[in-house]
């Protein structure tokens, strides 16, 4: 079932999103989803390749990349592929790889990689950290890297990262190979066993003046914080769809399980728990939309709504998925059974991108609100 982040999909959209869920749903099903949980092998290549035949990847890069949105709106259309991702807690940094190629299709750059992004022949992922953590220093005529970024989703199965790092000009971005010399990408544990999680240690990184995306400084930092901001409309878009399974694996179950004589769903307190989880899922659907037209067509209010809608997101996601535990009770907190995938997948989701905590700070400074 479609997740309906917008209520009337035009008709190239709903054929993307028809595509794509079959194509989701034949590749990588639950039971697949569960056996690398497991830690079972699984082959992204194959995966890749035809996701970025459906377009997906291109979403957010213009026609001479070999990108192009089918409404218009690349962002609501990548909203969409996120929503159906999150449905299926499917794995790999699609959110994070997005980034990039709006990243180096804003600031036209590196058109030889964009493109390899844009058709699947290569991945990419944003080593996004809530505060800069790297810095750059002038060594001859090459720059010098070292910092860490904590957390980043899928990192190892990425290419290239791009960073955001103080240096001599400012803020700049540079583009690091995963092999490249001092580069190490550790893998840690994490909530979130649908996906793989790793550390990111820069030390002494040569950084070549071709690795540099965009004009350092003031450029920069605007271009950082617009990518903040579509990352956030993504995400938000991903845990929507993880809200929406979520609910719904809990609604059939109250329609399903008998206790007394009766279906639970009967019994007025799971009646007044689910209806008021169902509220905050419509309005968490209805801001990612909003959020992602807004920000999409470059109207004023883009930024604050995507900061404004990751925060609840974040936070009333969790919230859903606490409710739909008690809707399941015992059952639910069995490894056998599913819900647990998505309550991972929107805990992680609320941190991932910046949690509810800093997009509120953001939204602070966009809207000119001293702290």
């Amino acid at each position: 079932m479609p997740v309906g982040l917008v209520p009337s999909p035009s008709d190239e959209q709903a054929m993307l999103l028809d595509a794509s869920a079959r194509f989701m749903d034949a590749e990588c099903p639950l039971a697949t989803v569960r056996a690398r949980a497991d830690g079972g092998g699984y082959d992204d290549r194959a995966y890749r390749k035809v996701a970025a035949d459906f377009g997906w990847f291109g979403l957010l890069a213009d026609e001479e990349a070999g990108g192009g949105s089918v409404s218009g709106n690349g962002l609501v259309d990548a909203a969409l592929i996120a929503a159906e991702r999150g449905a299926r807690v499917q794995p790999g940094p699609f959110t994070g790889h997005s980034v990039v190629v709006h990243t180096l299709a804003t600031a036209r750059s590196h058109g030889d990689l964009l493109a390899e992004l844009v058709r699947g022949a290569a991945w990419a992922t944003w080593a996004f950290g809530p505060e800069v953590s790297c810095a750059l220093r002038d060594v001859g005529d090459d720059l010098r890297l070292d910092g860490t970024i904590a957390v980043v989703a899928d990192a190892g199965d990425c290419e290239h990262l791009l960073v955001s790092a103080r240096g001599p000009a400012g803020l700049t971005q540079v583009l690091v190979p995963v092999g490249a010399p001092g580069v190490t990408v550790r893998p840690i544990e994490g909530l979130d066993v649908t996906r793989k999680w790793f550390a990111i240690e820069l030390a002494e990184v040569t950084v070549a003046p071709d690795d540099v995306v965009g004009a350092p400084g003031a450029a920069t930092e605007e271009l950082v914080a617009h990518q903040g901001q579509v990352a956030a409309v993504l995400a938000a878009a991903e845990s929507v769809g993880a809200m929406r399974a979520h609910f719904e694996l809990a609604l059939q179950y109250a329609k399903d399980r008998i206790a007394f004589g009766r279906p639970i769903g009967s019994f007025q307190a799971i009646k007044h728990l689910l209806a008021d989880t169902s509220l905050w899922l419509e309005m968490a659907t209805g801001m990612v939309a909003a959020a992602a037209t807004a920000l999409g067509d470059d109207r004023p209010e883009g930024p604050e709504l995507a900061h404004a809608t990751k925060a609840f997101v974040a936070e009333q996601g969790v919230e859903l998925a606490h409710n739909c535990f008690q809707v399941f009770g015992g059952i639910g907190y069995t490894w056998e059974h599913d819900q647990h995938l998505f309550f991972r997948r929107l805990a992680a989701d609320a941190a991932t991108f910046g949690t509810a905590a800093w997009h509120r700070s953001q939204l602070l400074d966009v809207v000119g609100v001293g702290r």
